[in-house]
């Protein structure tokens, strides 16, 4: 009875020696492909304009696309750059709000919009396929925050007819002049792997915007009012992007592996 439980004993040691010496090379088959730096790509979606005559999230959505480039601090973290183009339009017959004139002298707005921003992406896992980084998944959800810049062009404004006299001192300002103004994108979103280097991503984007002209109009109740963001025109796109890994990380020193 002694020899075969001494016997026992030695096996398990043996076996539990074999699979600590087994785990290194575990470790290492999990992880043999490089990590990339950065992402670029492009990405088509939809956008839609939120301020005086529009108040829904998806009225009005219009076709826009847009370039894509992101660079990855690590398998959670990245900062995201975009360049995106599409139209926005709105109506003041669609709005519930009573503005002095405008109900009996409604105008319809369309306005080509051109947007840069830069923004911080958090993955809530490690994003990646499993094989550079341990523990990284193909599928993740993200939030991103960012800053930028808005370029509208001249809003073309149709039925608008302009009272004259006392009527006239009820009319918000027409500017259907270009604008450019300070934007802060705030969103969420999912990313996907669908090869090694292939990336597939959908997102929702808030865009808030620093000019009360997006529609040519400002003030609509004739009130002037101050602050970067108060009583100010948005925007939102939802965008759908694909991307290619770039870049390879040194595999010796750079990977960010446990």
């Amino acid at each position: 009875m002694s020899v075969e439980k001494g016997t026992s004993k030695w096996t398990v040691r043996v076996l539990l020696a074999l699979v600590a010496l087994q785990l290194p090379v575990l470790t290492s088959s999990a992880q043999d492909e490089p990590e990339y730096r950065m992402e670029i790509g492009g990405g088509l979606g939809l956008m839609a304009y939120q301020g005086d005559f529009n108040g829904s999230l998806v009225k009005g959505m219009q076709p826009m696309a847009g370039l894509v480039a992101k660079y990855k601090m690590n398998p959670r973290m990245a900062w995201s750059a975009l360049l995106a183009t599409g139209k926005v339009k709105g109506s003041s017959k669609d709005v519930d709000t009573w503005y002095p004139v405008l109900k009996e002298n409604p105008i319809d707005f369309t306005t080509s919009l051109t947007s840069f921003s830069v923004r911080y992406e958090y993955n809530f896992w490690p994003f990646g396929t499993g094989k550079e980084y341990l523990g990284a998944k193909p599928l993740t959800p993200f939030i991103a925050l960012g800053a930028g810049l808005v370029f509208t062009g001249k809003p073309e404004l149709k039925g608008m007819v302009l009272p004259v006299g006392a009527e006239a001192q009820q009319l918000p300002t027409y500017d259907a002049e270009s604008v450019v103004a300070l934007q802060v994108p705030i969103g969420v979103g999912v990313k996907y792997k669908l090869k090694d280097r292939l990336n597939l991503a959908a997102e929702w984007m808030m865009h808030f915007t620093g000019s009360d002209k997006l529609d040519g109009v400002k003030d609509p109740y004739g009130i002037k009012s101050s602050g970067l963001f108060k009583n100010t025109d948005c925007y939102s796109t939802l965008l759908l992007s694909l991307t290619y890994d770039i870049w390879a990380k040194c595999k010796t020193c750079h990977n960010d592996r446990d």
